[in-house]
C-alpha cells in the first residue's frame, strides 16, 4: 500500500513541480520507513529501484509523454539498469531521490537517478537504459519520433565513457537473455 501511497503523492503534486524540460531535475523527498529497510536497518536495494521508478514516473507525467504515449499507443519501458551503492540511507533519514534524462541514441533513452542525503552527500546512483515501445507498430520508438510527439525539438548530447560502457553492457546481456530464453 505505501508504493501506491507514495506514486499518489508523486502524480498528485506534479503541477506544482511544473514542466519537465530536458535538462531539468526531477526532484522527489522521502523518508526511508520501516517497510523500506532491510536486516541492517537501511533501505533496501528493491527499494532503491521503486524510489527510482517514481523519479522516471514523475518525469513521465510533467513532460507530457504518459498523454502523448497513450495517444499513439507507446508505453515508456525500462530496459535495465546498473546501480552504485555508496553510503547507507537508515531508518527515518530524510533524502531526495534526483532523476534526469541524461541522453540517448536510437531508441535507446539513458536516465540518471541520483539519492542525496540532507547533507548534500550521495548515497547510491543509478543508470537506467529504456525507450518507448509502439505496441500496435511492435517496435521501440526512435527517441526523435518521441521528442517530436512532445514537441521538443532537442539534440541528444555525446554520451561520456561510463553511459556507452553501460549501454554497450546492457545490449550483449539483452542479447544474451534472448538466447537463454
Amino acid at each position: 500500500m505505501y508504493v501506491w501511497m507514495r506514486l499518489l503523492r508523486v502524480a498528485a503534486t506534479r503541477k506544482s513541480r511544473g514542466v519537465y524540460r530536458l535538462g531539468d531535475e526531477s526532484k522527489l523527498s522521502f523518508r526511508c520507513l520501516p517497510t523500506d529497510i532491510d536486516m541492517n536497518i537501511h533501505l533496501n536495494n528493491a527499494r532503491y529501484m521503486m524510489l527510482a521508478d517514481m523519479g522516471r514516473i514523475d518525469i513521465f507525467l510533467r513532460s507530457g509523454l504518459i498523454g502523448a504515449a497513450r495517444k499513439r499507443g507507446w508505453a515508456p519501458l525500462l530496459g535495465g539498469l546498473q546501480t552504485a551503492y555508496v553510503r547507507e540511507v537508515r531508518l527515518w533519514q530524510r533524502f531526495d531521490v534526483v532523476s534526469t534524462i541524461e541522453t540517448w541514441d536510437g531508441t535507446q533513452i539513458i536516465g540518471q537517478h541520483r539519492f542525496v542525503l540532507g547533507d548534500g552527500r550521495v548515497a547510491a546512483m543509478i543508470l537506467t537504459t529504456g525507450g518507448v515501445y509502439d505496441y500496435n507498430g511492435r517496435r521501440f520508438v526512435s527517441v526523435e519520433e518521441v521528442m517530436g510527439a512532445l514537441g521538443v525539438d532537442a539534440a541528444p548530447r555525446t554520451p561520456n565513457d561510463e553511459e556507452r560502457a553501460f549501454m554497450a553492457s546492457h545490449q550483449g546481456m539483452r542479447a544474451r537473455a534472448k538466447v537463454l530464453s
